[in-house]
């Protein structure tokens, strides 16, 4: 008898039917198939629609949602009102998983129970080197705290956690607690924003650099179209980043005063003791 799923993979897609048989296969031979899949699909023109129901029968707990096209931000906001499980993480349509990777996110939040956040590693697969590689080739994992959790997030080379969301499994509780939702107001690095913001507002964070996400570098990717236009919205969203990366360490550190007056205090008080 299947338990009942605990985690929720939200996958927003547009105009993706090239790569979405991919990712759907690639979900389908999943270790642990108790989940459930959301997809998002954000007013495609192309036939990204019908692929998509034509996989329907094949998982055990599917949704789709068709709505006018609205951007990434707001599919991946649609998604996550419509979450009904504790867990959940983000599947963008042109990548692919391997087998370990929805079991991960439920055996982590398993294993340290008052996290906040689990993250994996993940591969970079770039079409124009037609080559595959993990982010990071060092193993490792552990526990962090908001510090060096943000040095991960922010860290641009050879970190396993980036900013990213397709990485991270999420509890749903902390987003609906604090009404969480992803700016639409900028063309990229809204899912940094959202990360920090969501560490800001929780305790506990757990890594694992083993990689289980494929990211697919396309030519044609948005993400890698150099668009001058683009250059406000990227000191915007920087600002956005550090600023509340700064408040929040600034606001752990207010926290940790009355502690060391209390520590001090005590101290204190031992030495008038043993006097």
């Amino acid at each position: 008898m299947l338990r009942q799923p605990l985690l929720t993979v939200i996958m927003p897609v547009y105009n993706m039917e090239k790569y979405l048989g991919r990712a759907l296969d690639a979900l389908m031979n999943q270790e642990d198939k108790n989940f459930k899949l959301l997809i998002i699909n954000d007013g495609s023109k192309d036939k990204t629609r019908e692929i998509a129901e034509s996989y329907r029968d094949k998982f055990l707990y599917f949704t789709l949602i068709n709505k006018k096209n609205g951007g990434l931000s707001d599919a991946r906001n649609v998604g996550m009102n419509h979450v009904d499980t504790p867990y959940f993480t983000f599947h963008d349509g042109d990548d692919w998983v391997d087998p370990g990777y929805t079991s991960f996110f439920v055996k982590a939040f398993a294993k340290y129970p008052k996290v906040a956040m689990v993250s994996c590693g993940f591969w970079i697969d770039s079409q124009r080197r037609n080559e595959s590689h993990p982010v990071d080739p060092k193993k490792e994992s552990g526990l962090l705290d908001k510090r060096q959790v943000y040095q991960k997030m922010t860290n641009i080379f050879t970190s396993p956690v980036k900013g990213y969301t397709w990485n991270k499994g999420y509890r749903t509780e902390v987003v609906r607690k604090h009404h969480m939702a992803f700016v639409k107001d900028l063309a990229f690095m809204e899912d940094q924003i959202f990360n920090v913001k969501y560490v800001s507002l929780t305790d506990g964070f757990y890594f694992d650099s083993v990689p289980l996400y494929h990211y697919w570098q396309r030519s044609d990717s948005m993400v890698h179209d150099l668009n001058p236009k683009k250059i406000p919205d990227n000191f915007r969203a920087n600002y956005r980043v550090w600023h509340q990366i700064i408040k929040s360490l600034m606001a752990e550190r207010a926290k940790q005063k009355p502690n060391k007056k209390a520590a001090k205090k005590a101290a204190l008080g031992d030495l008038d003791m043993k006097n």
